[in-house]
């Protein structure tokens, strides 16, 4: 079992396939995400790693969490996670995850923190259908109705659905596909919306239900600490207008 990954939602766009059908995309952002720690069986009793992501200012760290990075050899992290692992699939704490970990075409679990609507009638928040809009019913045609029963046994049970607090919940999106990894970038973007608002954190994972492609990378794909990004290859349009000049020089 690999480890997931922490992304930035950046926000949405939409892209043409082949047969010019639109498809809407989420881009997430990896935003410097590293491993942070390790967490082995003999020592915390489970096996997984810690991952951050995003910057955040030393003055805004609390003092615990500053040494926690300091001994990772770390920047301060804006959001730390942790994502149960395999043994053979531990990773040196301060490397940092490149988009490739995903590929194209995969399927993956994306869990966020929706967005908050504050306080929303039961019709809104429960998809309620309301009552009769006559027929003797006014001032009610937005109401949830009963709220119990009469004098046995007298109370609301718990859980009843009313009006309230909407939103701010974490929700996992199931088989979510990738559809396109721009590692150079560090972009994955995937098919449709995903939980949370522009600007917050989600968490990416292999999808629990679909079997993982034979040809990801494992543990993962990343960079060890220190080690510098790979850079992007010239394309062949770019390489065309060179081999024209040395064309002409040779006539």
């Amino acid at each position: 079992m690999r480890t997931g990954l922490i992304a930035k939602k950046m926000g949405m766009t939409r892209f043409f396939d082949e047969a010019g059908q639109h498809v809407p995309v989420t881009v997430l952002s990896l935003d410097g995400c590293q491993v942070t720690a390790q967490r082995t069986k003999d020592r915390d009793g489970y096996v997984a790693l810690q991952l951050g992501a995003g910057a955040k200012k030393p003055k805004n760290t609390p003092n615990a969490m500053r040494g926690h990075f300091a001994k990772a050899q770390v920047e301060p992290k804006r959001v730390v996670a942790e994502f149960r692992v395999d043994e053979d699939s531990l990773i040196d704490v301060g490397a940092e995850f490149t988009a490739d970990h995903f590929l194209a075409g995969q399927k993956v679990d994306i869990q966020g923190i929706t967005v908050g609507k504050g306080f929303a009638g039961a019709m809104k928040r429960w998809n309620f259908g309301g009552m009769r809009a006559t027929h003797g019913v006014s001032v009610s045609h937005r109401a949830h109705g009963s709220t119990g029963q009469r004098q046995d046994p007298g109370k609301t049970f718990a859980g009843k659905k009313m009006a309230g607090h909407l939103g701010q919940e974490t929700v996992t999106t199931l088989n979510v596909t990738v559809w396109k990894v721009d590692a150079d970038r560090g972009l994955i973007l995937v098919k449709g919306a995903v939980p949370g608002s522009e600007g917050s954190y989600v968490k990416i994972r292999d999808a629990v239900k679909v079997a993982l492609p034979e040809d990801a990378p494992k543990p993962g794909a990343f960079r060890k600490a220190g080690q510098e990004a790979a850079a992007p290859a010239e394309t062949p349009a770019e390489e065309a207008p060179a081999a024209e000049a040395s064309a002409e020089g040779a006539e």
